[in-house]
């Protein structure tokens, strides 16, 4: 997976502040719980982020939207970078 510049990042996102981003998985093996504990470890979290997530008509698939408060770029990118190690993962944006 390609990362995006830190330049591009701070040039289309103010930080401190909420960053959106879509996971989409594999349903089952507990992929939602995994997805959100890595957000709340890697930012450190006491709470769950906002989410919003949606099921495939067939129910293989979910798509879990999340909007947590990031204070940098590169934590931007660690985020990334942990999720994407996430097994059942199938998209990340």
């Amino acid at each position: 997976m390609s990362l995006p510049p830190i330049e591009l990042l701070e040039s289309r996102h103010t930080f401190p502040g909420p960053y959106t981003i879509k996971v989409i998985g594999k349903a089952g093996d507990n992929f939602l719980a995994r997805i959100i504990a890595a957000v709340r470890d890697e930012l450190r979290l006491d709470v769950d982020p906002p989410m919003e997530l949606k099921t495939t008509k067939g129910g293989r698939h979910v798509s879990i939207t999340l909007e947590p408060q990031v204070q940098t770029p590169q934590q931007v990118l660690a985020l990334y970078s942990r999720l994407s190690q996430t097994t059942g993962l199938v998209m990340l944006l």
